[in-house]
């Protein structure tokens, strides 16, 4: 018979404080000076467990190791962080941040909103800023649109000096100049900065939303902004701008409301979201909803995915950013060469990583990540999408006419919404029809696809027909060459859509690598590139 087996674990070790992050992340800075010590911690909690954890046969004594083990402060930050919210969870502040960024104005619309995929929001409010002035008549407002976090914080205003995140961009005699323009900026509906998301509280029955939140689309999102200028009284903008998803929504809102905006402009968007950025946030997504503290969206009483997050924003921050402009800012170096090699951060680029997500994931709602991650998947100006989700709002409008005259109970009207969602009853599988559609150079260009070799010249007929009410709108297309994630394709496809509606009045703008290696992030840092084409077009 075989002798029992014996397990030996260690005790727990007291925690010890983490050493400091990176200090800089200039990008103008050729050496980044990070003094996170990454190998004098002993390993603690779990992973101390597990690393000290030795199956010992009981007929000998155990020996020592031959290696000494790994220590991760990278886990250990992470469980230090777990184990302060679940203290502070047993507090009255609760472990969940305000997810503000300070004082802005607050719309209120009372009427129900109807969305897109037949959700009804009972009402909601909307988060704004503004700056400069608006003109008598109302002819000068300019709607600025949000990239997916961002707040209505877009410049410092007398009650938030703090600087905003388009700061340099906004003011007197800037690309959004205030001596002519009254600029408004709002954080999106599905938000977490002020506007109604899935952390507001549900009029119905006083709790959050959490994820019985309504599915959201970028068109949503204006329908609300567009609220916001009713009750201003603002008919018809100057025009419509926006970057990253905001270049989305300003697209949206022309085409939308064509008679109510007067110019456009979008800065790395696109028209309809291709397969590589959604496979990205699809990513960011599961990473997120496998952290356990998720819990299925129902956290906000307890310890927040901080773990999910932290790792979904290392995966994002990796596509706003171009390879040759961290080949200059960090190539191979290691944050500390005379120490071995560890799987936490070692290389300078993984720190610059690590400390992006550190910095992120208790400053904006999980849930909201999920929400309007998933809107950007969703957009779509072809005809095909438009018509099939008009289509969808017509038969879903009985839904308003009697939302709250009681002609549905609400235990019926959450069963006809149940998501039926399944997953398929195989895993997908290669096929050889796609090897050979790959190869093929005459393959036909579908509804919602385009063959990587097709012409810039040549869109796909179905977004010519759906972006057919901006035949006759100004437009400002800007791309950047070093962009993965909107890469510049979806901007040559967007100014050659609207030329083949007719539209002669569209300027195309694309910054080489020789104008910026700052890849996605490009629309937030370059003032002349980006800056000066919008100011040129504006005037």
């Amino acid at each position: 018979m075989n002798a029992p087996r014996v397990v030996v674990a260690a005790t727990r070790p007291a925690v010890r404080q983490l050493g400091h992050r990176i200090t800089s992340t200039s990008t103008k800075s050729p050496s980044l000076r990070p003094i996170r010590h990454l190998h004098t911690q002993a390993p603690r909690s779990s992973q101390a467990a597990a690393s000290a954890e030795a199956v010992v046969d009981a007929e000998r004594p155990p020996s020592a190791s031959s290696n000494p083990a790994l220590s991760f402060p990278c886990l250990d930050a992470v469980e230090t962080r777990t184990q302060t919210l679940s203290r502070r969870s047993r507090s009255q502040a609760g472990p969940e941040p305000s997810y503000t960024t300070g004082q802005h104005q607050t719309f209120r619309s009372k009427d129900p909103l109807l969305l897109d995929w037949g959700g009804i929001l009972p009402e909601f409010d909307v988060a704004y800023e503004t700056w400069g002035t608006l003109n008598v008549d109302k002819s000068n407002a300019i709607l600025l649109h949000t990239g997916l976090s961002a707040s209505s914080h877009a410049h410092s205003t007398a009650t938030n000096p703090k600087p905003g995140w388009w700061e340099r961009f906004i003011g007197p005699s800037c690309p959004l100049d205030t001596d002519k323009y009254f600029v408004i900026c709002t954080n999106v509906i599905g938000g977490c900065y002020g506007s109604t998301g899935p952390s507001s509280v549900d009029p119905a029955n006083g709790q959050r939303y959490a994820t019985r939140f309504p599915i959201l689309t970028m068109e949503d999102m204006v329908r609300a902004q567009f609220r916001l200028l009713d009750n201003m009284g603002i008919e018809r903008l100057y025009a419509s701008v926006g970057s990253s998803m905001g270049g989305m929504q300003s697209l949206a809102a022309g085409a939308m409301e064509p008679e109510r905006v007067g110019r456009i402009v979008s800065v790395s968007g696109c028209a309809r979201s291709h397969p590589y950025s959604i496979a990205m946030r699809h990513t960011q997504r599961q990473v997120l909803m496998m952290d356990p503290a998720w819990a299925r969206g129902f956290y906000y009483s307890s310890v927040p995915p901080h773990m999910g997050m932290k790792l979904a924003r290392e995966i994002a921050t990796v596509t706003y950013r171009s390879g040759p402009e961290w080949e200059q800012r960090f190539g191979r170096r290691r944050a500390d060469s005379s120490r071995p090699p560890a799987f936490c951060p070692d290389f300078l680029i993984e720190t610059y990583l690590d400390h992006a997500g550190e910095k992120w994931c208790l400053e904006y709602d999980a849930n909201s990540l999920l929400y309007v991650s998933k809107a950007m998947d969703l957009f779509d100006l072809g005809a095909e999408h438009r018509s099939r989700v008009a289509e969808m709002r017509q038969q879903n409008a009985r839904k308003l006419k009697d939302y709250g005259k009681g002609a549905t109970t609400p235990a019926e009207e959450a069963k006809s919404d149940l998501c039926t969602l399944t997953l398929p009853a195989t895993p997908y599988e290669e096929q050889d029809a796609d090897a050979a559609a790959l190869d093929s150079p005459s393959t036909p260009t579908t509804a919602n696809t385009q063959p990587p070799t097709a012409s810039p010249a040549d869109p796909p007929s179905d977004l010519v027909r759906g972006m057919a009410s901006l035949a006759s709108t100004p437009t400002l297309v800007l791309g950047v060459a070093s962009d993965i994630l909107f890469p510049a394709w979806q901007q040559h496809e967007i100014a050659a859509a609207l030329r083949k509606t007719g539209n002669a009045r569209v300027t195309h703008v694309e910054l080489g690598e020789d104008k910026s290696l700052f890849g996605h992030d490009t629309f937030l840092l370059d003032l002349e590139g980006v800056g000066g084409s919008i100011k040129r077009f504006l005037e």
